[in-house]
């Protein structure tokens, strides 16, 4: 691609690598563009483990050329890197396995920050990593980098769009020609097809079998015959080459040059976290080989002068395991040397499990809240921003094996109060606070995070991220590895994949979603309604993105949204099942898909099951528990549902929807005191929560509590939800207050023929008037527009006027609920 000269810069007195394209090439377009494009590409990605481009430009030449005109000298000025090529690395110093492996892990995050920023490089080989001499690599050449072609798709698949992400320079490069390096090409590059990220990922596999092997995967006598094991066959096996190659690094490799790149590693992150592991069990292994060879050092040289001096002859690379240096100092009667290992590693695994447990000190971190982040900007526009930026990391440290996140609506009390660490701590019952501030500066977002210990106000962490907006989608896993890390989890494969996953690519796509969230918390029709116009342009940039189908199924399965059921639940499921069709994995859309099943198809059984799997795949999903407590108490079995229900409040202790709804579990089993009291809790944590005074005033009116229920429905705030309802109705019934019974049935009965008003609401008011003919008449119309009240006939304690008629008793089996 050119020639590169060591330089000196005489402005600012460093050196530079001065890359010069020959003068033979510079008037052919294609070549120029080329070198243009790769100073572009690599200019804008600021990254430690990324060569960084200084100035790209021309300047004039002494030579005259052909035509009597000077020639123009075409260069970049580029960060000189003092050291090796891996390749050299490999080849000549034969640098250990586990050195290189962290070199390659460098290269990970390299390759990560470019492909988040949609660039690819085509063209990654041993030759364009540098080692530098204090030991970083640095990943050179994005001459043949090539901006990733991105596809818009309607959400009704009609029309299809394709554009190319925004460049610096086009990408022009002919369909069908072969650009890169032929040992290190994916399959779909040596064919000449569409590439994306995962193209990388096969030559970052090519390089870490060549690190591991010492050979090219691919290599052949020709380029044809190379290309065509490329595409045609597998890798020979590592093992044939080094035997002692870890069995985890193997499936990883082997993975990476997977031909279909369906099967491959979807993103360099992932590849990152599987090569972390390995590299963490490499340093286990050596620390205990260094100690037990420490141990031999001291035993052999006992009784005598000097020391004798201990040299394993196992590579630094594929280190002994603890057994054979055992087993081998038995058969040479070194019971000395013997003992001491067994010793030494008993006081290792020790040592160890009390760092993993935090020692016998009690600081141990096994519960956290994260607090809601502090928007800087004061800007009420991106505020959805900090909120969503701290449910994503709630949602993904809920992943975290063995450790206690509390749920949003529990940390969210929390917003705009002032911070007492201790308070939070003894109200949550947690160890830790993690506290965030986030300030966006035009296309620039900054978050400064602190994890504090709550028991002793002590700082236990802290770190800035400064990131583009478009970075802003795998932002959200750096923190939570970052985190993990800091609370010092010990996880396993499946368990990092979960933390750390990439649910999309595309940041506008995921600045939508996090604004979809923001106006689906506040529970109203209208920001419901908003809501969902986020989530669907969100999946209109990224048909692909599962979280965005949840969110949409989220706002139609809620009764906030003020839809009729007929409409809206079919929407619901739809997502769901879309959501499910992208990563079956999401408890989430299992959750919303059970709600669907449960509350409108009345298919009980499968109901249960999505339930049952949702909390199967994340336990600590306090929505999962929350309804399927719901689930159990229409089906009568009412001391499980309190149990799920408290379980729910385990997870989110000071959610209000959640204790008012174990307080509708009491009210169900006919426990009027322990229904009182956690209606008045909830009022407690949201004093203007509109169900807590409707309900209130309903296990009032059940105990008798006659003026204390009519004080209770006075007593709210002028809500249109809680007369939408029937309770005020059905109360004023029960009290003799006739004549405002029949007023609030006259406005439901008016308020229908524009909106929707379920008929159940209107069939509770006939039930407080005493008319059973006329409550079985609305209760059959609820039946028809398959109302959401209708799972509630074999608990409502409402309907015990109608309970023993036969009328009932069919309505109750077309329900599918048991007797």
């Amino acid at each position: 691609m050119g020639e590169v000269y060591l330089a000196e810069d005489t402005k600012l007195d460093r050196k530079v690598a001065l890359k010069i394209l020959p003068s033979a090439v510079v008037n052919k377009p294609d070549r120029m563009r080329r070198f243009v494009q790769e100073a572009k590409c690599a200019a804008a990605l600021n990254h430690p483990n990324i060569a960084h481009i200084y100035e790209i430009g021309a300047a004039e030449n002494q030579n005259i050329n052909k035509t009597g005109e000077q020639d123009a000298v075409h260069f970049i000025a580029m960060e000189f890197i003092d050291g090796q090529t891996l390749r050299e690395e490999i080849h000549q110093k034969r640098t250990p396995l586990p050195k290189l492996l962290n070199y390659l892990n460098q290269v990970t995050d390299g390759l990560a920050k470019a492909h988040a920023a949609g660039i690819i490089h085509r063209d990654l080989k041993p030759d364009n990593i540098m080692i530098s001499h204090d030991g970083h690599a640095k990943i050179l050449d994005f001459g043949l980098a090539k901006l990733v072609e991105s596809t818009e798709q309607r959400f009704d698949g009609e029309e299809v769009n394709t554009q190319v992400a925004t460049a610096a320079m086009p990408q022009r490069t002919a369909p069908g020609a072969i650009m890169g390096t032929v040992d290190y090409m994916s399959p779909e590059q040596a064919s000449a097809k569409t590439l994306d990220q995962r193209s990388d990922i096969f030559s970052f596999g090519c390089v870490l079998y060549e690190a591991v092997t010492g050979r090219r995967p691919f290599a052949a006598d020709s380029v044809v015959d190379t290309l065509h094991k490329i595409i045609h066959d597998p890798a020979p096996a590592i093992a044939d080459t080094n035997p002692n190659a870890p069995t985890e690094l193997q499936r990883i490799i082997r993975r990476c040059l997977a031909k279909e790149p369906e099967k491959r590693y979807q993103s360099i992150r992932d590849t990152a976290n599987d090569l972390e592991e390995v590299i963490e069990e490499l340093k286990g292994i050596a620390n205990v080989e260094r100690s037990l060879v420490t141990a031999r050092t001291v035993s052999s040289g006992a009784g005598t002068t000097g020391v004798a001096t201990v040299q394993s002859t196992h590579s630094v690379g594929q280190p002994a395991s603890t057994a054979e240096y055992l087993v081998r100092g038995i058969s040479t009667h070194k019971l000395g040397t013997a003992f001491i290992g067994v010793l030494l590693i008993s006081l290792i695994a020790i040592g160890y499990w009390y760092w993993s447990t935090g020692g016998a000190s009690g600081n141990q971190i096994d519960s956290i809240a994260v607090l809601p982040f502090v928007n800087e900007n004061g800007n009420p526009d991106v505020e959805y921003l900090s909120d969503g930026m701290t449910e994503s990391l709630i949602n993904s440290l809920s992943n975290l094996p063995n450790l206690s996140v509390k749920a949003r609506n529990s940390v969210f009390r929390y917003k705009g109060a002032n911070i007492n660490e201790k308070q939070i701590s003894q109200d949550l019952s947690v160890d830790a606070l993690l506290l965030g501030r986030v300030l966006q500066r035009g296309d620039n977002v900054t978050l400064y995070l602190s994890l504090v210990d709550a028991r002793t106000g002590a700082s236990v962490w802290g770190e800035q991220y400064d990131r583009k907006m478009q970075d802003l989608a795998v932002l959200q896993k750096d923190i939570a590895s970052d985190v993990s890390r800091k609370l010092r989890a010990r996880l396993s494969n499946a368990e990092a994949k979960h933390l750390t996953r990439n649910y999309t690519d595309n940041s506008e796509a995921f600045q939508l979603y996090l604004k979809g969230r923001f106006f689906w918390n506040k529970r109203a029709p209208d920001s419901i309604r908003r809501a969902i116009q986020y989530f669907e342009q969100a999946i209109q940039k990224d048909p692909g993105f599962a979280l965005a189908y949840t969110g949409l199924a989220d706002s139609y399965v809620v009764p906030a949204s003020g839809f009729e059921p007929s409409f809206a639940m079919p929407k619901a499921k739809t997502a769901a099942l879309q959501a499910l069709a992208i990563d079956e994995t999401l408890a989430e859309a299992h959750t919303s898909l059970a709600r669907v099943l449960q509350v409108y198809e009345w298919n009980w059984a499968e109901a249960e099951k999505e339930y049952k799997r949702a909390i199967a795949l994340n336990p600590r999903y306090p929505v999962a528990h929350q309804w399927y407590g719901g689930y159990l108490e229409r089906q009568g079995r009412l001391e499980e549902a309190i149990a799920e229900r408290k379980l729910s409040l385990q997870l989110d202790p000071l959610s209000t929807i959640t204790t008012f709804e174990l307080g509708q579990n009491f009210l169900s089993a006919r426990d009027y005191d322990q229904a009182i009291a956690q209606f008045q809790r909830a009022l407690e944590l949201d004093p203007d929560f509109p169900a807590a005074h409707s309900y209130l005033s309903l296990a009032y009116i059940k105990k008798e509590m006659n003026e204390e229920a009519l004080a209770s429905i006075k007593a709210a705030p002028e809500s249109a939800e809680i007369g939408l309802t029937g309770v005020p109705g059905y109360v004023y019934a029960v009290a003799g207050h006739t004549s405002e019974a029949q007023q609030e049935l006259e406005k439901l009965k008016r308020l229908r023929e524009t909106q929707y008003i379920s008929a159940a609401s209107i069939a509770y008011v006939y039930a407080g008037l005493g008319k059973r003919d006329e409550t079985l008449f609305w209760l059959q119309k609820g039946l028809e527009e398959r109302a959401f009240q209708m799972q509630m006939l074999k608990v409502d304690p409402r309907l015990d006027l109608v309970r023993d008629d036969q009328r009932f008793k069919d309505l109750m089996r077309k329900v599918g609920l048991p007797e």
